[in-house]
């Protein structure tokens, strides 16, 4: 599923001209919250609700340059859900080229917000997560 599309700009690169590791971490930031969204983690269950989320582990490759007027997309893979937590693989391309440009493996934990601790996904967000899984390619 598509979770977010942009463009690169001049202030996202560094002294060599190409777009800096922060602008990627954004993007794929963004995504993540696009994709929360798609499974039922809407900004008003995680801001009135017992329920939150917290990253556990990141893992990022750069495939290919992005350059000042590029156009992106980010695409999202949802590739295990657990108990407790979610692992998916977000995948950035250059839209003009069609290439992989940078991907980025999450994993994620339900948070138990008043505990600060993981607990068990809620369940209509697994449910969610299991229909999201079965409608992928």
């Amino acid at each position: 599923m598509i979770t977010y599309a942009g463009a690169v700009y001049p202030w996202q690169c560094d002294h060599m001209g190409h777009v800096n590791v922060t602008a990627y971490v954004g993007a794929f930031d963004q995504a993540t919250w696009a994709f929360f969204f798609s499974i039922g983690l809407t900004p008003t269950v995680l801001r009135n609700g017992a329920v939150g989320m917290a990253a556990l582990e990141q893992r990022l490759t750069y495939k290919r340059e992005l350059m000042p007027g590029d156009v992106i997309e980010i695409s999202t893979r949802l590739m295990d859900m657990r108990e407790k937590t979610v692992r998916f693989v977000h995948t950035m391309k250059n839209r003009e080229s069609g290439e992989t440009a940078a991907e980025c493996e999450l994993i994620a934990a339900c948070l138990d917000k008043a505990a600060r601790k993981a607990r068990a996904f809620p369940a209509e967000i697994a449910a969610r997560v299991r229909a999201v899984k079965a409608e992928a390619p």
